[in-house]
């Protein structure tokens, strides 16, 4: 090749760079211009859908376009992940992240989960976090997180704990539990958590470990009893149960949380778009009251503060999982 052409080549590379450039720059400067999709990669009125709604609600207010959510459930987030990993990178299909779809799927499914959760994804921010709790039915013999411990070291395998199913975040916790307290207890894994719920109230299982919002309305009804809850500190709402952290058990004192993520290579200036409204949502007294009512706290961290907790939750699945020996069958 001639100098001509080679200088030609480089010149018309660089044009289209340059191109690509300004038109990335240009959509970014113009976001949004249409409807956002949200992907819930969950069935509908579970409390990641209930969240998403709640606050890209007010997202759409703020950015100006409808952010319609979509739920897409199945093996256990996955289905929903991989369709949001998958989208194009110009921030009109967002996601839903869960501990569930960021942590616990890859731990459980090491070699066939369908995307990366630490590679495909951009983080925007956290939206909120929520209490874990552990409850038991009422004619469970403890009436304290301390006669429970004991009572569970003195009768191994004699009580059962429900989860949402067979290595989901509750399953985790349930064995996180067990092994922090050198404790046992029969696994029942349910079909969700909304199952496993109604057969601890009915006193086919024991114990029950849960998102709070999940249970809320039981244990205030006297259905269920709380004996202690993953949370930084006592909840107004159940002044008299103790955190876990206050138990001697901090490395169990773990919330779960809802956020939002943008697919692997949309632009930064799109991902500020989004996360600076997501922090105006969040902000808003009439937002805060609906997720308060839900038993979530609202969070809009940074970035990479979003990313950080993935992270560190995605490490401890992988650890429960490997010394519990936990497999998907």
């Amino acid at each position: 090749m001639s100098i001509i052409r080679k200088n030609f080549a480089v010149l018309t590379m660089a044009a289209g760079i340059a191109t690509a450039l300004g038109t990335t720059a240009a959509q970014a400067a113009d976001y949004p211009s249409q409807p956002i999709r949200v992907i819930v990669p969950f069935a509908p009125g579970g409390s990641t859908d209930i969240v998403a709604r709640i606050v890209t609600q007010r997202m759409a207010q703020e950015l100006g376009q409808t952010l319609v959510v979509e739920n897409k459930g199945g093996a256990g987030g996955a289905i929903g992940a991989a369709e949001a990993a998958r989208a194009k990178p110009d921030g009109y299909t967002l996601s839903i992240a869960t501990v569930s779809t960021m942590a616990v799927n890859s731990a459980c499914r090491p070699n066939d989960l369908p995307y990366d959760p630490l590679k495909d994804f951009v983080p925007v921010t956290n939206f909120a976090n929520v209490p874990n709790v552990i409850e038991a039915n009422p004619k469970f013999p403890a009436k304290n997180f301390k006669e429970l411990v004991q009572i569970l070291k003195d009768n191994p395998g004699k009580y059962s704990h429900g989860s949402s199913g067979t290595c989901s975040i509750l399953h985790l916790f349930g064995e996180a539990f067990k092994l922090s307290t050198g404790t046992d207890a029969i696994h029942v894994p349910y079909k969700g958590s909304g199952p496993a719920v109604t057969d601890a109230v009915g006193g086919q299982i024991d114990l029950m470990f849960d998102n709070l919002p999940s249970s809320m309305a039981q244990i205030q009804a006297g259905n269920l009893r709380a004996l202690a809850i993953a949370w930084p500190e006592r909840l107004a709402a159940l002044p008299d149960v103790p955190t876990l952290a206050e138990e001697g058990y901090p490395e169990l004192n773990q919330p779960a949380w809802y956020g939002l993520l943008a697919p692997k290579g949309t632009p930064d200036e799109i991902v500020k778009k989004l996360r600076d409204a997501a922090v105006v949502a969040l902000k808003d007294p009439a937002v805060i009251e609906t997720l308060e009512k839900q038993g979530a706290a609202p969070s809009g961290n940074t970035p990479e503060e979003f990313a950080k907790e993935i992270k560190e939750q995605y490490d401890w699945a992988k650890d429960i999982v490997a010394k519990r020996k936990i497999t998907l069958n």
